[in-house]
């Protein structure tokens, strides 16, 4: 479907804010999980806002004339989040990287969303200060596509994810409309948590132009480390017991030894090949207290060696290797490929389920499942690896995956815990929300964009009409 785009040239725009070139709408056509399955469309304009007001004029003319915008930054998405399913225009926002504001004595800064996450750290580091939930890919990814997603990453178990640290936004509707919602208090009982509602909302409701984050201070102690098992079953149970125990651990990282021997291929990192856990611990005192409470628990789930450092070199070389997973796996094996970024979250205690599940189902499927994840807040990076010129043997993977993802959901955990729905899991959304459910967010869905233009393909399964 093509849209006629041409009115963005009589709006308020620079002439190198607006392009109809081939190339640069090629490169606007998919997100990175969009482009290894090919799923791209290229849009028929790319238009670089570098203000609110900019975003709201073409908001505003697109809305009118029922031309779509899909919102854009650095094209980390994994779920084809970004891309413009219905063409129109791409939106996108990285000109919009400035830091506004930032108060140190409160703990804030205020950013738009273009701003690399990284590039916040970085910032505050001077005065102690770090923002605790940014996801792996923080040095590659903006604000802005975090909050869309309501991103999650390492840290999560010790410090939550995005959503828990955005005090408030200014965000432009559909009609052009700028809102703002939440304030510079720490807390709120004032009116609908619009707030909320925008994060996570993978651009179908709003185009954020601007985030107030909150802070933390650097821990003074910080230790890391690696753990391994002779069982898979060991390291998930260990570590369902760690959190149950309340140990006050800020990263605790599952991979299990398929994972292992994919990341020594690409990085020649040396890992054993066994079940691994990987560990770090934050404080600003009594440190080694936690570590010793997390050895004594993982002994009695017969560890095999617990092995700590506070050397910061040695800790990288750990860290790059869980880092890095997501490409050593579509590296492994030049005649296999992943099916689907999975990354199911599921109830702790039902951690060590999900896993053994993953695993069985691929061993009877004659497949590979590489499983590694944000153990401690129940979340499961998974994948299956086939063939892609092999119909059955991807009809095979497929039942892998969807299986892998139906048991989630009937553990009473979700189908995404950070990676979002955008298109490649919109079939899931009404056996985790039901009908009812799904049914309200369609409703909030046409309150604020009546006519559809934000984003549409996005989140809701597809209807006949579609």
């Amino acid at each position: 479907m093509t849209h006629d785009c041409s009115f963005l040239e009589d709006l308020d725009l620079a002439d190198d804010q607006l392009s109809f070139a081939e190339g640069r709408r090629e490169s606007h056509a998919a997100d990175w999980g969009a482009e290894q399955t090919g799923d791209g469309v290229v849009p028929d304009a790319v238009v670089y806002p570098e203000r609110t007001a900019d975003v709201s004029e073409i908001l505003a003319a697109a809305t009118e004339r029922g031309v779509p915008v899909t919102p854009y930054a650095a094209g980390t998405g994994l779920e084809g989040n970004a891309v413009p399913a219905r063409g129109g225009i791409s939106m996108d926002l990285t000109r919009m990287d400035e830091i506004v504001d930032y108060r140190p004595e409160d703990f804030q800064i205020d950013v738009e969303p273009g701003l690399i996450g990284s590039a916040v750290d970085e910032y505050v580091a001077d005065d102690g200060l770090f923002f605790p939930p940014l996801p792996s890919s923080g040095d590659i990814s903006t604000i802005g596509g975090m909050v869309a997603t309501d991103a999650s990453g390492m840290q999560t178990v010790r410090y939550g994810e995005i959503v828990d640290w955005v005090l408030g936004l200014e965000a432009v509707l559909a009609d052009g409309t700028v809102v703002r919602t939440g304030s510079r208090a720490i807390k709120s009982s004032s009116g609908y948590n619009l707030t909320d509602l925008i994060v996570g909302n993978e651009g179908t409701l709003a185009v954020v132009t601007e985030v107030t984050l909150e802070l933390s201070g650097r821990p003074q102690q910080i230790r890391g480390g690696r753990a391994i098992f002779e069982t898979l079953d060991d390291a998930t149970e260990a570590i369902a017991d760690a959190i149950r125990t309340e140990v006050d651990v800020a990263k605790i990282e599952l991979v299990d030894d398929l994972s292992a021997r994919i990341a020594n291929r690409y990085l020649d990192t040396g890992l054993p090949d066994a079940p691994m856990v990987f560990l770090e611990f934050h404080a600003n005192h009594g440190i080694e207290e936690e570590i010793d409470l997390c050895r004594t628990i993982f002994e009695e789930h017969d560890v095999l060696r617990f092995e700590m450092s506070d050397d910061d070199a040695e800790m990288d070389r750990l860290w790059k290797a869980r880092r890095e997973l997501a490409y050593a796996v579509r590296s492994y094996d030049a005649d296999l490929e992943p099916l689907h970024p999975g990354d199911v979250t599921v109830p702790l205690d039902s951690y060590p389920e999900i896993v053994r599940e993953t695993k069985r189902l691929a061993d009877e499927a004659g497949l590979l499942a590489p499983c590694y994840g944000h153990a401690g807040d129940g979340n499961l990076h998974h994948t299956v690896l086939v063939d892609p010129n092999d119909p059955e043997q991807v009809e095979r993977g497929e039942a892998v995956y969807e299986q892998t993802v139906e048991r989630a959901i009937e553990l009473g955990g979700t189908v995404t815990g950070e990676h979002g729905i955008g298109q490649g899991k919109r079939k899931f959304l009404e056996a985790e929300h039901g009908a009812g459910g799904v049914d309200a967010m369609r409703r909030v869905k046409r309150a604020l964009d009546p006519t559809g233009t934000l984003n549409p393909g996005k989140i809701f399964p597809e209807t006949e009409a579609e």
